[in-house]
């Protein structure tokens, strides 16, 4: 009956003693360098493993370390996890020190539930890199000025990768129009641009020829129709911007036909003229103004376009086929 008490005693200890143990956190000190130069930075780091919720009260540093060991960057804290639900805190410092001296660090307190860990204390010796003249008053740097080297080959290197991928995204999204979603890789417009001026005026009439769309009530919109096409060709065959003119100013600029062409200027004349009246006046054109309107589009451009002169060669080789 005396051994019941006593094992029960024994299983409480063992089990407090474990949950106690499971508690206590450890403590690691670093620091990558033990000899620097006067100016020079080492990095110090300090790292906790312990529980996930455990609360670490871990000393904070704002300026130096220690006297003449000083801060360059404000502390960083990396956490990482561990096997069986513990956790690792680090604390990153960058230090540096102005003096030819050895100096050391103190062990530094952390505390976890009542209890205290310290770490272990560590030295850092400074040296002078360079012997300074006494005698001399001039003041000297402490470290030599760096001049960064200019790499023209590496930036050389980067542009043409810069340059070929640009090129690479260019073709991949013409490919792409042109054989996925059946997009001509040129659109309608400058696909006429590559057509003589008056190739694309005589299709453009034919297509106004076919509709009839005076015939539908649609007079205003014909007689629109037709004087843009004229003013396309115009401005393509003689470079005048007569899209932005009025039917007069057009007029003007074509008076030099009116005895060499007379016919020619005439037709554009009563085209001008009654589109005007139609479009601002609601004038009400018969069947045959109509008519007359498309016929001298058609004369206009015919008298006035120049044919492509074709090599003497290619006529031949034309005739012997």
């Amino acid at each position: 009956m005396r051994k019941t008490p006593l094992l029960l005693f024994l299983f409480l200890s063992v089990f407090a003693n474990n949950h106690l143990l499971a508690q206590k956190i450890s403590v690691n000190v670093a620091l990558d360098s033990s000899v620097i130069k006067i100016g020079d930075q080492a990095h110090l780091s300090f790292t906790v493993s312990q529980k996930l919720n455990q609360k670490v009260v871990m000393p904070i540093f704002s300026d130096t370390i220690v006297g003449g060991l000083e801060l360059v960057e404000p502390v960083k804290v990396d956490t990482s996890k561990l096997q069986d639900g513990h956790i690792q805190v680090t604390q990153h410092y960058v230090v540096t020190a102005y003096e030819d001296s050895l100096l050391y660090i103190p062990s530094f307190p952390f505390v976890a539930n009542g209890d205290t860990v310290w770490s272990k204390s560590l030295s850092l010796k400074v040296v002078q890199p360079f012997k300074i003249d006494t005698a001399s008053n001039t003041i000297a740097d402490i470290k030599p000025v760096m001049e960064p080297k200019f790499d023209w080959k590496k930036i050389l290197l980067i542009l043409l990768i810069a340059l070929a991928i640009h090129g690479l995204i260019i073709l991949g999204l013409e490919l792409y129009k042109r054989y996925f979603k059946n997009i001509p890789v040129l659109d309608a417009k400058s696909q006429e641009l590559l057509l003589p001026a008056h190739v694309v005026a005589l299709s453009y009439l034919d297509k106004i020829k076919q509709e009839k769309a005076w015939q539908q009530g649609r007079s205003k919109e014909y007689h629109t129709q037709l004087t843009e096409v004229l003013r396309e060709y115009i401005e393509r065959m003689y470079n005048i911007n007569s899209m932005e003119m009025t039917s007069e100013e057009i007029l003007d600029q074509f008076r030099f036909m009116r005895l060499e062409q007379k016919s020619v200027y005439l037709s554009l004349q009563q085209i001008l003229r009654l589109a005007d009246l139609v479009k601002f006046a609601k004038w009400d054109a018969t069947p045959d103004e109509h008519e007359l309107s498309l016929m001298n589009a058609y004369l206009f451009v015919n008298q006035t376009k120049i044919e492509e002169v074709k090599p003497l060669e290619e006529v031949n080789a034309e005739e012997h086929k």
